[in-house]
């Protein structure tokens, strides 16, 4: 398998990272050990989790598949969604976050966390706030490195001049949505991350169960999919959209032996800045077809025909929630 910097950093990760939100919501306990496991066995180091996942079980599996382990991982964990009803269970205010490292580093069973990550932004703090805890917590061995989610171009540039001006550590990376269905990353923030050196973790690479190759026109969606469980969450025109886009490139994935969800995989993979994108799997059966996405070479001519069925700019469906977030009303 081979290994690439995460952005500038000097640590190595996958080409995939693990996907952590399943834990504790449809993989119980042992099941969440045994994936774990078999993650790390099949040579994916890095593992992507947060605070908000249902309510810690999350980091809490995260860590005990980990145990006896943590030499063989990258460890990502996030921030700032809520974990409670009061005003200061949220955000990114110093106060949240120096009080939630703790917990997330109790609950994964480890001393540091290597990429911390803001879960989101929020307007009401100063980012050099923000900046400067993240960066003390650097100081003080408990975060390696840190980075956020969802960002603009223009948040990334401005997070790395505050970080420039205050003589403090840049963020390494930023994680966002990326897929075949949701092309709006590349005109600025991939662009933008390959010139700085900010590393990209990318989730919705199957478009929420829509490029897993289940899911036909006019037939249900099998019960114990996404789909069936969230819904389509998307109107009779865009269905049908996202229906004839699918049609167009199944026909391509069987020409090359291989499954919708490899070639949607392939295609994230192949993009120019792209570092890794996230997946999870609910099986190992899954892991190991998602494993056979990094054999898939992809030709400029297959690329471009790709293109041809999804147009850069591309945005098919709205982003799905995190299956495990707790959400407070």
């Amino acid at each position: 398998m081979e290994y690439r910097n995460l952005g500038r950093a000097g640590v190595k990760v996958s080409p995939y990272c693990m996907g952590c939100a399943y834990f504790g919501v449809r993989l119980d306990e042992a099941e969440s050990v045994r994936m774990v496991h078999a993650t790390l066995d099949a040579g994916i180091s890095f593992f992507d989790t947060a605070n908000a996942y249902t309510l810690g079980r999350s980091e809490e599996f995260l860590g005990k598949g980990l145990k006896g382990r943590r030499d063989r991982a990258v460890i990502a964990t996030k921030v700032s969604a809520p974990i409670g009803h009061g005003p200061n269970d949220r955000g990114i205010s110093r106060r949240h976050i120096m009080s939630q490292v703790e917990g997330s580093l109790r609950r994964l069973g480890t001393d540091h966390i290597d990429l911390y990550q803001l879960h989101s932004h929020e307007l009401t703090t100063p980012l050099e706030e923000t900046l400067r805890a993240l960066d003390d917590l650097r100081r003080q061995g408990k975060v390696h490195y840190f980075g956020t989610s969802n960002s603009a171009a223009w948040q990334l540039c401005e997070a790395l001049w505050i970080s420039d001006r205050l003589g403090i550590a840049p963020i390494t990376s930023v994680q966002a949505n990326y897929s075949l269905f949701d092309r709006l990353l590349e005109p600025d923030v991939l662009p933008f991350c390959q010139a700085y050196g900010i590393a990209t973790v990318l989730y919705g690479s199957l478009a929420g169960g829509w490029l897993s190759g289940r899911h036909h026109r006019d037939q249900p969606p099998p019960p114990d999919s996404r789909l069936a469980i969230r819904g389509t969450m998307v109107g009779a025109a865009d269905e049908a959209r996202a229906f004839d886009v699918l049609e167009r490139l199944e026909p391509m994935a069987t020409d090359k032996g291989i499954t919708l969800s490899q070639l949607a995989l392939a295609w994230v993979l192949a993009q120019p800045g792209v570092t890794t994108p996230l997946i999870g799997p609910r099986t190992v059966e899954q892991l190991h077809g998602n494993l056979r996405a990094l054999e898939v070479s992809l030709t400029p001519i297959d690329l471009t025909a790709i293109d041809e069925i999804v147009p850069p700019g591309t945005k098919l469906i709205p982003q799905a929630p995190a299956p495990g977030a707790m959400v407070i009303r």
